[in-house]
């Protein structure tokens, strides 16, 4: 599965599979075991202050040898500090939210950074294809935190077929066998995030982790639809909170009151029940932490098992 694989070459990693760029989650020492495990680990830039975004490159760089990414949300107020840090420092890859990355391609480009943009349809991954990205994330709703709105499952092939450049698949993958899914469906790499919370080195908070580990098929919500912005997160009394806020049509002030400072109630205080506790769908397949070397090695040999007895299958229903 590995042989000739184009996400792999194109990003230097032994597996072709990144850990997603979560705000509050994803920060140098995340990244770092992800990176050192074969994959591509990520720092969140999110809303971080340019200097403690700094610090946590440079910690990195003294972590892990290999390449590592950036994420950028482009809507935030300091996406501009993240990119002048990404190229000050020469971040091997850069990966792209919220917004159009034509800046980022434009500036990161030129100094050899792959920057990878995060898609929801098929017009956008055309549209940053043709702006120069080097692949996309396709991202399913099934994902935790922003969502767009179609399946991982319909998205994947559509954009396979759209576009030229690798595609990554992103939503509702937490074993191998989500793995082979995302390859047969005409991905040439994963992204992960839910997953990677639940591993020895993530430092979010540990009733957030268990929260997850605690969580059934069912047990995620989709918040702030009125926002044009929803949100998957666990239920618990915030999501109950913004439901009644749904049900009275509440206007988008309020829910963007509600929401602030949520996630890192969840992440960096463990409020478990006011806090956003953001989350896949996949969570409730998620029942233990390891390491994340652990975790890749673990799914990539699943996913190797899978292809190789579904291949035999098909060649004996011959």
């Amino acid at each position: 599965m590995l042989k000739n694989n184009r996400i792999a070459r194109l990003l230097g990693i032994e597996y072709p599979i990144l850990q997603g760029g979560m705000a509050w989650v994803a920060d140098a020492d995340l990244a770092a075991a992800v990176s050192n495990g074969g994959g591509l680990g990520i720092i969140a830039a999110a809303n971080v202050p340019p200097d403690i975004l700094e610090k946590q490159i440079l910690k990195a760089k003294t972590l892990t040898s290999r390449p590592f990414g950036l994420n950028i949300m482009l809507l935030s107020p300091t996406a501009e500090d993240a990119i002048e840090l990404a190229a000050a420092h020469r971040v091997p890859v850069v990966t792209t939210g919220a917004g159009a990355p034509g800046k980022v391609i434009e500036r990161l480009k030129p100094l050899g950074t792959i920057v990878v943009p995060v898609i929801a349809s098929v017009a956008h991954a055309r549209r940053v294809e043709k702006q120069g990205a080097d692949a996309v994330v396709a991202e399913g709703t099934e994902s935790g935190g922003h969502i767009g709105e179609s399946t991982t499952m319909t998205l994947v092939p559509q954009v396979a077929d759209a576009v030229k450049i690798p595609v990554i698949a992103a939503g509702g993958i937490g074993d191998g066998r989500g793995i082979a899914a995302a390859f047969a469906l005409g991905a040439e790499g994963v992204q992960l995030g839910t997953r990677f919370v639940c591993c020895s080195e993530c430092n979010a908070h540990p009733l957030y982790k268990q929260e997850i580990l605690a969580a059934g098929d069912r047990s995620t919500v989709i918040t702030g639809r009125r926002t044009g912005h929803p949100v998957r997160c666990l239920k618990n009394r915030l999501t109950q909170e913004f439901d009644k806020l749904e049900d009275r049509l509440a206007d988008v002030q309020e829910f963007e009151e509600l929401g602030s400072g949520r996630l890192r109630k969840a992440v960096v205080e463990g409020d478990v029940e006011w806090g956003s506790v953001m989350a896949g769908q996949i969570a409730g397949l998620i029942r233990e932490i390891r390491p994340a070397a652990e975790i890749i090695r673990t799914m990539f040999a699943e996913a190797e098992e899978v292809l190789t007895r579904l291949a035999s299958d098909f060649r004996n229903g011959e």
